[in-house]
């Protein structure tokens, strides 16, 4: 059977609730759909002038670091990095979303430019994007994050999936 198809079936089959949703069903769901991603604001930390953007963009220099080191990372296939033109975290630059298909989104944002822990703060963003990848539900508990995402949690969003199942 195709794919796409196994993968609808599959999902087709825990929305009516007639599959338990097995851990291998859902390492299978998981390596069908393979949908993650990695956003980034590209407009945080702007300077403005005449309502125009001047020079480079703190998000955009959190974009680049990350996707250098996204090439070397052993997830980059399964969760790629994606710009995203602004997430309106304005006051809380600079913002990142984590994202995966039935799993909840998180948005983080508060997260440093600082020259002395940029570096480890867009490892942390990769760190805490593989534990996301590996977690069912993509729940993120406090402890198990990495210190620069322990704060600056703007949203975490339900997926739509379970927020269909509680309307039943």
């Amino acid at each position: 059977m195709p794919a796409k198809f196994e993968r609808l079936r599959l999902q087709v089959k825990y929305l009516r609730g007639t599959d338990k949703f097995s851990m291998s069903n859902r390492i299978a769901l998981n390596q069908i759909s393979n949908q993650h991603a990695l956003f980034v604001c590209t407009t945080c930390a702007s300077i403005w002038q005449d309502g125009k953007r001047v020079g480079t963009s703190g998000g955009q220099v959190m974009l680049e670091q990350l996707t250098q080191l996204h090439r070397d990372w052993e997830l980059r296939e399964e969760f790629p990095i994606r710009a995203v033109e602004c997430m309106s975290a304005c006051s809380h630059p600079c913002a990142v979303a984590l994202t995966g298909d039935g799993k909840h989104t998180y948005l983080f944002g508060d997260l440093s430019l600082d020259p002395e822990t940029f570096e480890a703060t867009t490892a942390a963003i990769l760190e805490c994007a593989g534990k996301y990848y590996r977690a069912d539900d993509g729940i993120l508990p406090w402890s198990e994050r990495p210190a620069p995402l322990k704060k600056g949690i703007l949203a975490r969003i339900p997926p739509l999936r379970k927020v269909a199942a509680n309307l039943r």
